[in-house]
C-alpha cells in the first residue's frame, strides 16, 4: 500500500474498524480458541456457496492493518490482506458448497456444508465459532438437544451468532475477506468456458448481463438449476411463487454495493424465515 493510499483510508478504517473487543471476552470466559465464520455466495444464480474460517487464539495480537468487512474494501484490498490474515491466524479454511450440492440438499444444508469443509480445513477444532448474522445455520439440529438420538463422535462446535459480527470481530471480517477472494477467483476462473455469463464482472451474481444471457441461452452446469434463475416478477408475486416452489434468485446488482453485500446486509437484520422468503425472490431490502 502506498502512502497515499494509507492516509486515504485511514478516517473510514478509525471510524469503523473491527477490534478484538468480543473475541477477548469470550477467551476470558473459556473459550480459548475461536473461530470466526462468514459466508459469500448465498444469493447467486451460479456458483458455489463459500465460507470462511479464521481461528486465534490469545497469542494472536491485533488483526493486520485494514482487515474489515469483505464488502467495505476493493477487490485489491481483499486480495492484498490475504497472506497477512493467513500469517496472523492461528489457522484458517475456506470451504464450498457446489450448484449441485446446494440444487439437492437447499442452501441451508449447503451453507452448513461448506462450514463444515472450512473447519475440516483448519486442522483444529475451535472452542467456540463466531457466526455473522442471527441464524446458526452451521449446527445441524439432528446433533443437539433432544433431537440428538445418539452421542456423536465428534461433536460440532458451539456456535454464537453475532449481528453484523463481519463489521465489529476482526476475526469474523478476515473469514470474510478469504471467503470473498476465493470464490471471485473461482468464478473468474470458469468465466472463459461461460464467457456470455459476464462471470468475471458478476462472480455469479444476478446483475443485468448475467440474466440476460440466461434469458437468451439457459442456465449451464454450474448454475443453481433448482432456484428461479429469471426472476422475480413483482415482491408479492415473487413471494408467493418462492414460498410454493421453494425457488431462489439472488438480488440484482446495484450501486449500493455488489449483490452479496445486499444479501449478508439483509441476513443480518431480518428473521431467517422472512430473509430466506425475501431472498428467495431477489428483494434487495433497501
Amino acid at each position: 500500500m502506498t502512502a497515499t493510499s494509507a492516509r486515504a483510508s485511514a478516517p473510514s478504517a478509525r471510524a469503523g474498524a473491527p477490534s478484538l473487543r468480543v473475541e477477548r471476552a469470550y477467551q476470558r470466559a473459556g473459550y480459548r480458541v475461536l473461530a470466526g465464520m462468514d459466508e459469500v455466495g448465498r444469493g447467486a444464480l451460479a456458483g458455489p456457496v463459500t465460507v470462511g474460517v479464521v481461528c486465534i487464539d490469545e497469542t494472536c495480537r491485533s488483526a493486520p492493518t485494514g482487515v474489515r468487512d469483505s464488502k467495505l474494501l476493493t477487490a485489491a484490498r481483499r486480495e492484498a490482506l490475504v497472506r497477512p490474515v493467513r500469517r496472523w491466524a492461528l489457522a484458517w479454511g475456506v470451504g464450498h458448497a457446489s450448484p449441485a450440492e446446494i440444487d439437492d440438499i437447499g442452501i441451508m444444508r449447503a451453507l452448513r456444508l461448506a462450514g463444515r469443509r472450512a473447519l475440516a480445513a483448519c486442522g483444529i477444532v475451535p472452542d467456540l465459532v463466531i457466526l455473522d448474522g442471527n441464524h446458526d445455520w452451521l449446527t445441524d439440529p439432528a446433533e443437539v438437544g433432544l433431537l440428538a438420538l445418539t452421542a456423536a463422535a465428534d461433536p460440532p462446535p458451539l456456535v454464537r451468532t453475532r449481528i453484523k459480527a463481519d463489521l465489529s470481530c476482526s476475526s469474523v471480517a478476515a473469514a470474510s475477506v478469504l471467503a470473498k477472494v476465493e470464490r471471485d477467483a473461482l468464478m473468474v476462473r470458469h468465466a472463459p468456458a461461460f464467457p456470455a455469463y459476464q462471470w468475471e464482472i458478476n462472480k455469479g451474481y444476478a446483475a443485468p448481463g448475467h440474466r440476460a444471457a440466461l434469458a437468451a441461452l439457459g442456465p449451464c452446469e454450474l448454475h443453481r438449476r433448482s432456484w428461479n434463475l429469471t426472476g422475480p416478477l413483482s415482491l408479492g408475486e415473487g413471494v408467493a411463487a418462492g414460498v410454493a416452489a421453494g425457488v431462489a434468485a439472488g438480488p440484482a446488482e446495484g450501486p449500493g454495493g455488489s449483490p452479496d453485500e445486499v444479501a449478508e446486509s439483509l441476513s443480518d437484520g431480518t428473521p431467517v424465515m422472512v430473509h430466506d422468503v425475501l431472498q428467495e425472490v431477489g428483494f434487495d431490502g433497501r
